[in-house]
């Protein structure tokens, strides 16, 4: 598939170099490259050299069923290298397991947050272990994006502390076409925005409707909305900005829903929605229809829809039989103000250390090389933060498209309404938004209702 060829000098997500020298020093029974004296904790050496052999680490988080199977086998291979056991527990009921857990003082050693905001939580109690007096920095530093590292940094007990090591994350800004129709039509892929309002313009023009869009979801209806206004804060305001609106460390400098930045972000994705003839079903639809389905009109003959903006997910809602690079395609969400680069937002796990043990130090520094995901990128189901992971190991081409953007992004976020306090992102945002776009409340009252739910405690 033509779309998804890589060029030789892309197949790694910029691994550094290391001399043959330096290559030599891998400790035995473990891989050589980027598994160094250098790079390396004296407990990953010791554990290589086999002198951590039959000890235990155990971990918790939210895979369960395939996710776990997947998990499993990514750790296979470290576990044959070094004789340490990582055992792993699944629960669907993570959160209301974790919580008794660290409370009580028997959290496992490593817990697997698939969301950032239970982790600060307890780092903020101080029962989360600093990992900058762990890992080493430098290392850090050489294998992943600093966004990585930055979003990693939350606040302790007493003072920003490095709270966890991404591990495994998914993609959001991602904008997916009908390959087959597009082409046909003659469309080509914007790499601006204006370009992209250009397109839709033409769309509308041709006859047709650009966009496929729906937010409904039951009780988390509204998510889908604040996907869109994320993504473009990021690509309108400074980081900074995105920041103190989604996890201020300091309260005093959060951004408020009301800021200029933020309402102008809302109402550049209002522009885009609510322009005549944009979206499939008009604005009124967008409320109505699931997020799930609205993607289904786009694979009709002819697509009664162009486009739809999504995370890498949404693919398992496409038809069974569509081929990837030739029923559909995806290009990156276009950037809008030059001066704030090619941001890229995503969703992810986050790996927090709770028991400070020699075995455990070594499985947390084994979980910032790529080959922690080696076996999982083959099978699907997950995209590596790690420098050092070779693109040839993914076994999907979407995803090995969508690792070759991150690497190139300037600046990786997370989710931000999945940051904030659950009563506001997975409560009066979602609901704000819905209502805003329902035309139930006008887009001021929405966000001053949604900055007036916010916690004060």
């Amino acid at each position: 598939m033509k779309k998804f060829i890589i060029s030789a000098l892309a197949l790694t997500l910029a691994v550094p170099a290391f001399s043959a020298g330096a290559a030599a020093q891998a400790a035995p029974g473990c891989p050589a490259g980027t598994w160094t004296a250098a790079t390396m904790t004296k407990e990953l050496t010791d554990a290589c050299a086999g002198k951590l052999a039959g000890k235990t680490v155990t971990m918790e988080g939210p895979f369960t069923d395939a996710d776990e199977v997947k998990f499993n086998a990514s750790v296979k291979d470290f576990e044959a290298w070094t004789g340490i056991n990582i055992k792993y527990t699944g629960t669907k009921d993570f959160e209301a397991t974790i919580r008794p857990a660290v409370d009580a003082g028997t959290a496992p050693d490593v817990v697997d947050f698939p969301q950032p905001g239970l982790l600060k939580d307890f780092a903020r109690q101080g029962k989360v272990i600093d990992l900058n007096t762990i890992l080493n920095a430098d290392w850090l530093k050489q294998n992943y994006l600093q966004s990585w590292l930055d979003m990693g940094t939350i606040p302790g007990k007493s003072g920003p502390i490095m709270g966890g090591i991404w591990a495994r994350f998914n993609g959001k800004d991602l904008v997916w076409y009908p390959k087959k129709a597009f082409d046909a039509a003659g469309y080509k892929t914007p790499t601006t925005w204006d370009e992209m309002i250009a397109l839709s313009k033409q769309i509308v023009k041709d006859g047709a409707t650009p966009w496929c869009i729906g937010i409904e979801s039951g009780a988390a209806t509204g998510w889908a909305a604040t996907d869109w206004i994320e993504a473009i804060l990021l690509r309108t305001a400074p980081l900074t900005t995105y920041d103190n609106w989604a996890t201020p460390i300091d309260p005093a400098k959060r951004t408020l829903f009301a800021d200029p930045a933020v309402k102008a972000a809302a109402q550049k994705m209002a522009d885009l929605w609510f322009a005549d003839g944009f979206v499939n079903g008009g604005r009124k639809g967008i409320v109505g229809t699931n997020f799930g389905d609205s993607v289904k009109p786009m694979f009709d003959n002819p697509p009664k829809c162009y486009m739809h903006k999504q995370g890498n997910f949404i693919t398992s809602f496409f038809p069974a039989t569509a081929q990837p690079g030739v029923d559909y395609d995806f290009f990156y969400l276009p950037p809008i103000d030059p001066k704030f680069g090619k941001p890229f937002e995503v969703a992810g796990d986050i790996y927090g250390m709770f028991n400070d043990r020699p075995e455990v130090r070594a499985v947390m520094d084994f979980f910032t090389r790529g080959l922690s995901l080696k076996a999982w990128l083959a099978t699907g189901g997950a995209l590596a933060p790690q420098k050092d992971t070779n693109l040839e190991w993914y076994g999907s081409p979407v995803e090995k498209k969508i690792a070759q953007l991150v690497s190139d992004a300037t600046a990786v976020r997370f989710d931000g309404s999945d940051q904030q306090p659950g009563a506001v992102g997975a409560g009066t945002f979602w609901k704000g938004m819905t209502d805003y776009v329902s035309g139930t409340i006008d887009l001021d009252t929405a966000l001053k209702e949604i900055d007036a739910s916010w916690p004060t405690k």
